[in-house]
């Protein structure tokens, strides 16, 4: 019976997150396309400063080039989404304030995604540009629109992704599974698997990585500041 019962459990479970995931992926292809709609207004305004048009190779490219962007919108306005569905998921095992806890800060999913898209378009994507059309002066250049927007999602997408890295590291500091001891302990790793990824999404050159790597390390201390300030509130708290 109580082999049964946990069978049972186990099914029950399978069941829930095969709903939150397609309640999630409906959000998603919703999302993508409301972008859809406004993806040329999207395109205008990313190609507004070049002074030449780009080609492509193919007429399907004008699709995934549109799809690209779309998605990355669809992306943004999904997180919230799929982070309050994991959210319903996991709350039955979570005490009410850890489940208070997820709850707030769930609402700055979105926020930090876009925050560290725009940090890598204005900021990391326009040096690390400049940087290659410095080097490849002796050559003529022509931009396709398929290889021009994968760089530059290459370049501001994975910030979007790594500036999550506060609101995750609070959150799991919140529930007692982080502290500020265990992030300075594992500091010398964190830099490690940081600067392994940041060669990984930059093109081969020491001045493209350089550029990524330091954001990366001040983005893992201000969460490593963020841990301690958590921590002392709710240790006040249970005080």
């Amino acid at each position: 019976m109580k082999a049964e019962s946990s069978e049972s459990s186990f099914v029950g479970h399978l069941g829930e997150m095969r709903r939150r995931i397609i309640f999630t992926l409906v959000a998603f292809a919703a999302s993508l396309c409301g972008a859809f709609v406004y993806v040329k207004e999207i395109y205008r305004w990313l190609v507004r400063d070049l002074d030449f048009k780009l080609a492509i190779l193919a007429p399907s490219d004008v699709i995934w080039v549109y799809l690209k962007l779309a998605g990355v919108v669809a992306i943004a306005v999904t997180l919230p989404v799929a982070a309050y569905q994991a959210w319903l998921f996991v709350k039955p095992a979570l005490q009410p304030r850890e489940q208070r806890a997820a709850l707030a800060y769930i609402p700055w999913l979105p926020v930090l995604f876009a925050g560290g898209v725009v940090f890598g378009y204005f900021v990391i994507y326009p040096m690390v540009l400049q940087f290659l059309e410095g080097m490849s002066g002796e050559f003529a250049t022509m931009y396709t629109a398929d290889r021009y927007f994968s760089f530059m999602l290459s370049m501001t997408l994975p910030f979007g992704l790594l500036f999550e890295m506060p609101v995750t590291v609070m959150f799991l500091t919140r529930i007692g599974l982080l502290s500020p001891a265990r992030l300075a302990k594992a500091r010398k790793l964190s830099y490690f698997v940081l600067t392994v990824t940041a060669v990984m999404i930059t093109p081969p050159d020491i001045m493209s990585d350089i550029l990524v790597i330091i954001p990366l390390f001040i983005l893992y201390e201000v969460s490593v500041g963020l841990s301690k300030w958590v921590f002392a509130r709710s240790g006040a708290a249970l005080r």
